[in-house]
């Protein structure tokens, strides 16, 4: 995989930002375990945002840093609306793994663009975007963790009863 000392870097930061244990607390993969799918549509008011959405909306943006980093406009995400698409119409425990499944499938392609790219490339600018590669990898990572602590506090407030029921 990746040889450059950067890179690996890099990716040892999405990692444990997504999935790897790590010191700071629950990363974004680990926030999502054992959430049914009525946990996962419960909204802390109706005009909040759930996490499934949430879910979805960190793969749109693994997604769409994957397109900046290959320069490829072929790469979208496979659910609409773009940046917060919708979740189902009817929602069953298969279509919330389904969507977590979307989830993971996003996070591996990041992972594989990230190892494959040159080390001249971190400081090249992504594709239609004013930040640097490297800026949007430390950027997705932060974003995982950032969506990771909103969604612990989501289940913490869903549990104890208070808010919207879906």
């Amino acid at each position: 995989m990746a040889r450059d000392q950067r890179i690996r870097l890099l990716l040892e930061v999405v990692e444990q930002a997504f999935r790897a244990p790590s010191w700071h607390g629950t990363p974004l993969w680990g926030s999502l375990r054992g959430i049914t799918p009525r946990e996962a549509l419960w909204r802390p008011r109706a005009d909040r945002h759930c996490i499934w959405e949430i879910a979805l909306h960190t793969a749109y943006w693994k997604c769409m840093v994957r397109r900046r980093l290959l320069r490829d406009a072929d790469i979208s995400l496979p659910r609409a609306p773009s940046n917060w698409p919708r979740t189902p119409a009817r929602p069953t425990a298969a279509g919330w793994h389904a969507d977590r499944a979307l989830l993971a499938a996003e996070h591996a392609q990041l992972i594989r663009a990230i190892a494959g790219l040159a080390p001249a490339d971190l400081g090249r600018r992504g594709w239609r975007s004013k930040w640097s590669n490297v800026q949007h990898i430390y950027g997705i990572a932060s974003h995982d963790l950032y969506h990771a602590g909103q969604i612990q506090l989501l289940k913490r407030l869903g549990r104890s009863g208070v808010g919207h029921s879906p």
